[in-house]
């Protein structure tokens, strides 16, 4: 049910990327820069920012994603990502009889929890249809909706941003649907940027080291065996 779309992105990243660090040292404008470098120069000059860390030149570099089909449970763990551009469908003014609602896979697993999450969507639903009835207007009726109600949001993050969202969301630890969610948009921007987020993921995949000490996964522990 979830869907992840790159709608837009500023062309041809690598190269601003590469054009905003060399401007740092040298003494002709962007402009000339942009014409000058070629496509051997960028991937050289880009392989070395990512080696060095001079990540704030992908501060220059923006992608823009819609998002369908995931929950508000989801979403409120977005926005803490402060460093992005959130637009979100507004139950204020959207009106949600008939709601679409997001089921975990370990309920949806489990034919008995299954059955009763399903009836309390229903009377969620009922609820609510009743409220608007009585007169009640969507904006405070939708204070009985579930954190599960299905929503949209566009959001707009630069290269660096991402790449510290992938470093936490795409990790085993991080929630099931975010990780979803932040391992789909990486399939994204890498399809259009394969430079810049050649090395994007959890920090076992990008750097062998795991933050989570006793509460680690144990995926880097599995990989050092396997080397």
């Amino acid at each position: 049910m979830m869907k992840v779309k790159l709608i837009c992105h500023t062309p041809e990243p690598e190269r601003t990327v590469a054009m905003a660090a060399r401007l740092c040292y040298s003494a002709v404008g962007a402009e000339q820069l942009l014409e000058k470098m070629s496509d051997e120069v960028i991937g050289k000059l880009v392989d070395k920012i990512i080696t060095v860390g001079h990540l704030s030149t992908f501060e220059h570099v923006s992608f823009t994603f819609a998002v369908e089909g995931v929950s508000r449970v989801l979403t409120h763990q977005l926005v803490r990502h402060r460093l992005a551009s959130y637009s979100q469908q507004s139950q204020r003014y959207v009106k949600e009889h008939d709601f679409e609602y997001i089921t975990p896979p370990s309920i949806a697993a489990n034919p008995v929890a299954a059955s009763k999450f399903r009836a309390l969507m229903d009377t969620v639903q009922a609820a609510y249809d009743e409220l608007t009835a009585l007169g009640v207007h969507q904006e405070d009726a939708r204070y009985c909706l579930a954190n599960a109600t299905e929503t949209k949001i566009v959001v707009t993050m630069n290269a660096r941003e991402l790449l510290h969202f992938f470093e936490l969301r795409c990790c085993n630890r991080a929630q099931w649907e975010i990780r979803a969610l932040a391992e789909r948009m990486l399939a994204e921007v890498r399809a259009v940027s394969p430079q810049l987020f050649a090395k994007a993921g959890p920090t076992c995949v990008t750097s062998a080291y795991c933050d989570e000490g006793e509460l680690s996964c144990g995926r880097l522990a599995a990989m050092s065996r396997k080397a």
